[in-house]
């Protein structure tokens, strides 16, 4: 079937719009390009752009999915979701491992997928600056090139594991930007705790044991030798300074390790009387359980 029966473009068209019409004056690759399509897939009901772009905040090229509902196409602006990866992913794998491009339709939502390595979301002490890429540069591109709606309530951030952390990151620092909050199975939701732990015990053979020598070396290359903690890095230190924080939903897998530790969290936002949808059913930390959870956040969006 063609394109222009699926996305009301033809490829060609979209190929030129993106490499040639739609460049930006604050982003100068080599290539002179804003996207260098790796892939432009068009399925019945979305198109999907995979591919990647110079990012002035990160100073090199990083990866970028993205993907629009067919019925948004020539429509106003439209929702969009930035959708976050976990600590061993890459932009790809919500599109990979979910039922997104349905969901997308259903629920007509545009969804930005981008890269963040394994930074945690954060500006790295020793690496690129992931957090400001993310909440800042990224957004801006977009706005630029799609028809997206700047509007809060349309805005919305979700993420799984690592990704679950960003997002929550993301909404607790800049709930004016956001009206809308998913996030599942998320990690390092007390992380002074889990610093100071480190700080403890250091690299011994149970901490690689428990959380993985590579991890171990992560945490010091985004928060540096000492592993200095900063209120900005803690989820409910920002939820105790910023004022009115998006809807937020979480989710967690009875049988994930991290379950407890969301509970808790869950716990601890309303006694700071921060509203939030907490839900558990059988699952554990995998995509079988994030693809659902994903689209009981979907529904849950529409539910007010």
């Amino acid at each position: 079937m063609s394109a222009n029966k699926h996305c009301g473009l033809p490829r060609q068209a979209i190929v030129s719009m993106l490499n040639n019409n739609y460049e930006l004056q604050s982003v100068s690759p080599p290539q002179g390009k804003v996207f260098d399509i790796a892939s432009l897939l068009f399925e019945e009901f979305t198109m999907i752009l995979r591919g990647s772009f110079f990012s002035q905040t990160l100073e090199m090229e990083t990866g970028l999915s993205i993907l629009i509902p067919n019925k948004a196409v020539g429509t106003p602006p439209y929702k969009v979701a930035y959708l976050l990866h976990g600590l061993c992913g890459r932009n790809g794998d919500w599109l990979d491992y979910t039922m997104l491009p349905a969901y997308a339709e259903a629920f007509d939502i545009m969804f930005i997928m981008p890269e963040v390595a394994r930074s945690f979301y954060t500006d790295m002490v020793f690496g690129q600056k992931f957090f400001t890429y993310i909440h800042q540069e990224l957004p801006t591109i977009v706005k630029k090139i799609f028809n997206i709606s700047a509007k809060r309530e349309d805005t919305l951030v979700i993420g799984a594991s690592m990704g679950g952390y960003g997002a929550l990151k993301c909404a607790l620092s800049y709930p004016d930007q956001y009206g809308y909050c998913a996030a599942f199975s998320s990690a390092c939701l007390f992380l002074k705790e889990g610093l100071e732990r480190q700080q403890r015990y250091g690299k011994t053979a149970e901490m690689e044991k428990q959380y993985g020598k590579q991890l171990l070396n992560d945490f010091e290359s985004i928060f540096g030798q000492a592993l200095e903690w900063k209120p900005e890095y803690e989820l409910l230190e920002l939820a105790k300074s910023r004022s009115a924080p998006p809807r937020l939903y979480l989710a967690c897998g009875t049988a994930d390790h991290l379950k407890d530790e969301n509970q808790r969290f869950s716990h601890e936002l309303k006694k700071l009387n921060i509203p939030n949808r907490y839900e558990e059913w059988p699952g554990g930390h995998d995509w079988n359980f994030f693809n659902t959870a994903l689209e009981r956040a979907l529904k849950e969006i529409n539910e007010v």
